[in-house]
């Protein structure tokens, strides 16, 4: 089925641990929300609509001429954030929506729209996200990058912050490298869902496995809904989380409107 007017949501709270007023910060002259929308724009999408739960988002978002809309305060995950927008605006079950988080600024436009034209070709699938393998065996035992491991298809069997596939032989030493001819899939936090699945998913409790792993994404596999993994070697750059992220960023983005 060939994809058309699939919309982007860009679930963007105003509080972060980290980085208070997080999609507000100002990157090369504008709102990183807005930087955001831009992409998102980019991507060819019918619909961008930023999910947020405080109104100087909504105005910084509307006075840059994109949608925005208050969603309730007391979501706990961007997933519901968007089920919200997606009941609100109407949209069918058989829509695609893209997620693009909202402290993404240099997610590349060609990536929003591969993920959905993916999500398009697989019917059978719920979901659609992205992999890049690693090249690094510390960052593979890092809990902070999530694994994933497909079956022959291209779906996902599992996700988890250990390192999967374990490597029985290999991992038993104290090697520093990564064992050759077994794929090791960094997950990429980029989905894209169709409507309907997004009504199931809000309705279910947290999945033991998602609640053990704090990975909401084993939700949807313990319910046995199917996500297609596409495997990429050129990933998006690393979002905002720190203050240092901030100056990194915003050298990247004065480099490429140089550029």
């Amino acid at each position: 089925p060939a994809l058309s007017g699939f919309k982007v949501v860009i679930p963007a709270r105003y509080g972060s641990t980290r980085l208070p007023g997080k999609p507000l910060r100002v990157l090369a002259g504008k709102a990183m929300v807005v930087h955001v929308c831009d992409r998102a724009a980019a991507s060819g999408a019918a619909d961008v609509v930023v999910a947020t739960d405080d109104e100087r988002i909504v105005a910084e978002v509307r006075d840059a001429g994109f949608e925005a809309l208050m969603t309730a305060a007391d979501h706990t995950s961007g997933t519901d954030r968007i089920a919200e927008v997606a009941e609100a605006r109407g949209w069918l079950d058989e829509a695609v929506v893209v997620n693009l988080q909202g402290d993404e600024p240099l997610m590349p436009p060609a990536l929003v729209r591969r993920i959905a034209e993916d999500l398009a070709l697989h019917p059978d699938a719920s979901v659609a996200t992205v992999a890049t393998p690693f090249t690094d065996r510390r960052a593979l035992f890092d809990p902070n990058q999530v694994k994933v491991v497909l079956n022959a298809d291209g779906f996902a069997d599992y996700f988890s912050r250990a390192p999967i596939p374990w490597h029985r032989d290999e991992f038993a030493g104290s090697g520093s490298i990564l064992p050759a001819g077994t794929p090791f899939l960094r997950h990429v936090g980029l989905y894209a869902y169709r409507v309907g699945f997004l009504h199931r998913f809000v309705g279910w409790e947290p999945a033991p496995t998602e609640r053990a792993e704090s990975l909401e994404q084993l939700r949807a596999l313990w319910h046995g809904e199917r996500i297609h993994v596409s495997v990429t070697d050129d990933p998006p750059p690393v979002g905002v989380d720190t203050p240092e992220d901030v100056a990194r960023i915003e050298r990247a983005l004065q480099d490429q409107s140089r550029g």
